[in-house]
């Protein structure tokens, strides 16, 4: 695997190395201690698919609070989509500014994002799967979000979202004071 440190502290696009032959392919997809190697020491502790039927599906921002923040790592197993990470860590440098991100099922990439940050999704096809590994267990005293399009972030989304839950339609805009 090759690790690329990106603009914001602790926010990396991993790049897998896969192995083909005339069977198909073959990549390794975490290892804990080529993570440890660069100073990610995630402890994996759940895994999540989600399943996306209609392009333009939206799905976040979504993060849990102190003491149940989460790391996630996104990889797109079908189709594409478009990632916005939002970053929620009062000390950091690049606090409650965004960065994005596009990964396709063919592009061989995973997305790590720190705690504290808030992360949401936007498909850029029809049934896209994307596969995470969480961190931390689902928290639901802990877990929340804010709106895609909260005025505070002014996120640059490529599609207005077709698809989008009643909770995330929902979400108040961003509190500072929530953290």
């Amino acid at each position: 695997m090759k690790f690329h440190k990106q603009q914001f502290e602790g926010v990396w696009i991993i790049e897998a190395e896969p192995i083909a032959d005339s069977r198909g392919a073959f990549r390794r997809h975490f290892c804990q201690k080529e993570f440890q190697e660069i100073g990610l020491d995630i402890k994996i502790v759940q895994t999540n698919i989600s399943e996306n039927k209609k392009k333009h599906t939206l799905r976040g921002f979504h993060y849990q609070l102190p003491p149940h923040e989460e790391a996630k790592i996104l990889t797109c197993l079908n189709g594409a989509f478009y990632d916005v990470i939002v970053d929620l860590r009062p000390d950091s440098e690049s606090y409650l500014k965004w960065m994005s991100f596009e990964l396709t099922a063919e592009d061989n990439l995973s997305l790590y994002v720190p705690s504290g940050c808030a992360n949401s999704y936007l498909t850029l096809e029809d049934s896209t799967t994307i596969l995470y590994y969480m961190s931390e267990f689902y928290s639901p005293g802990s877990y929340t979000g804010f709106r895609y399009n909260d005025p505070l972030f002014s996120v640059k989304w490529p599609a207005e979202p077709a698809v989008i839950s009643e909770k995330d339609e929902k979400f108040d805009d961003f509190d500072p004071q929530s953290i």
